[in-house]
């Protein structure tokens, strides 16, 4: 069946499952911040959207900034629409797990963001994520201006060289501008919330690398 399927390379368009026109539903409480997942947000705030591997610690660590507004677990970069984790577990839809950041740029700014993308997984590692392997795992920015294209563009060829000292190889990044974002399943939003899973595992954490980019960020 394809559901058992892990591709570790990206399909085309005409391959891909056919999705549904309806969307995911899922509650709009963030389990941690209390905020909303769905918005409308306030004016001033902007999204970022990244990929890490598995959606799930990626969300946890964003969720815990400064500035922070709220955060979802989802899908993009791919081709079906409105796809289920089973789908995309297949490698037949063409997205990547990602994790929709929302968040205030006068308490914290974009390079921040991508600095924590950057030390917190390998981003060398092809269609993989460590033992998660295929496609929706991939290492992902999927930008929501030209001026965030930029950055993370440039904040890629900052770390590159340090990537590279470390004996890790090229950087396998996909940076590119965010098309459909779809929300993933209920119960993957906040999954490892201390009210859920806090137990859970996903394989997210220092790299030991330092970004030249940003500032370090922790939870206050």
């Amino acid at each position: 069946m394809f559901l058992r399927r892990m591709k570790a390379e990206m399909i085309s368009p005409d391959q891909a499952l056919p999705g549904r026109p309806i969307a995911m539903p899922i509650g709009d409480r963030h389990e941690v911040l209390a905020s909303s997942l769905k918005g409308p947000f306030p004016q001033d705030a902007r999204v970022a959207v990244f990929g890490m591997g598995c959606f799930w610690g990626a969300e946890r660590l964003f969720w815990t900034l400064p500035g922070v507004l709220t955060t979802s677990a989802g899908y993009a970069g791919g081709y079906t629409a409105n796809p289920t984790y089973e789908e995309v577990c297949s490698g037949m839809t063409g997205h990547a797990e990602v994790v929709q950041v929302v968040y205030d740029p006068a308490v914290i700014s974009y390079e921040d963001l991508l600095k924590v993308f950057w030390e917190n997984h390998d981003p060398t590692q092809g269609m993989r994520q460590g033992n998660d392997v295929g496609s929706q795992y991939r290492s992902t920015i999927y930008t929501t201006s030209d001026e965030q294209l930029a950055t993370a563009q440039a904040s890629r060829d900052a770390f590159a060289p340090i990537v590279a000292r470390a004996g890790k190889g090229e950087i396998t990044t996909e940076i590119a501008p965010l098309g459909d974002y779809f929300f993933a399943e209920d119960y993957h939003q906040q999954y490892l919330a201390p009210t859920k899973n806090p137990n859970g595992y996903c394989n997210h954490g220092p790299n030991g690398l330092s970004c030249p980019v940003g500032v370090a960020r922790t939870a206050g």
